[in-house]
């Protein structure tokens, strides 16, 4: 009787941990990364993967309105019911796949190249996150194993966060705390880390349109 009803509550459980949540992929033989997959909660967490069966994959969290912003795109695309595939004579860019999963419905499409501007904002979202984790992984790299080539990497994180390409970057603030602390990096990485730290924690306000 035990073992009948765990059974009964793990298949109540079982459906509160499907979604919302939207799921992208691109797959692109010859790029860096080949492949990736990331998932995105509606509470904002992240689990971001570069194979299929990637057992140590990245987690974190987005900020809310980054979330709002992501889920409202996928809802102007209808939760991905209907095709986006351009179907213009381009060149391939990838395989990218969304996919919505809840627990009354789940939907997927694949394209190359979309014309709609719901899904290349969206697409985009996905690969600032993308960006995000990569400048991530640089940096976790050289502040283990080249301290010399830190402040270079953090030039190029800084660069693209001037551009507005980073999104969930509380991810890079444990790194970041640790060049800034130590005084065995170069004076100017350790200063580029704390201005780059300060601005994650304390991001200017975006102007009005």
């Amino acid at each position: 009787m035990r073992m009948i009803l765990l059974s009964a509550a793990i298949a109540t459980a079982a459906p509160a941990d499907i979604g919302p949540r939207i799921f992208y992929s691109k797959s692109f033989p010859g790029s860096s990364p080949a492949y990736m997959e990331i998932r995105v909660e509606r509470d904002g967490r992240v689990e971001y993967k570069e194979s299929v069966d990637d057992d140590q994959p990245v987690r974190f969290k987005l900020a809310e309105p980054e979330v709002n912003d992501m889920f409202a795109l996928a809802e102007k695309l209808d939760h991905f019911k209907r095709p986006l595939e351009s179907g213009l004579p381009v060149a391939k860019m990838g395989e990218k796949t969304f996919r919505f999963e809840s627990v009354a419905q789940k939907h997927e499409v694949k394209f190359n190249y979309s014309l709609d501007e719901s899904a290349r904002l969206l697409q985009d979202w996905f690969e600032k996150i993308t960006e995000t984790v990569l400048h991530r992984s640089a940096l976790e790299r050289a502040v283990r194993y080249d301290k010399l080539g830190v402040n270079k990497v953090l030039l190029q994180l800084q660069i693209s966060m001037e551009r507005n390409r980073l999104t969930g970057g509380e991810m890079l603030l444990g790194f970041l705390d640790r060049v800034r602390n130590n005084d065995t990096y170069l004076n100017m990485a350790r200063e580029r880390a704390a201005a780059i730290a300060e601005a994650i924690r304390n991001p200017k306000p975006k102007a009005e349109p």
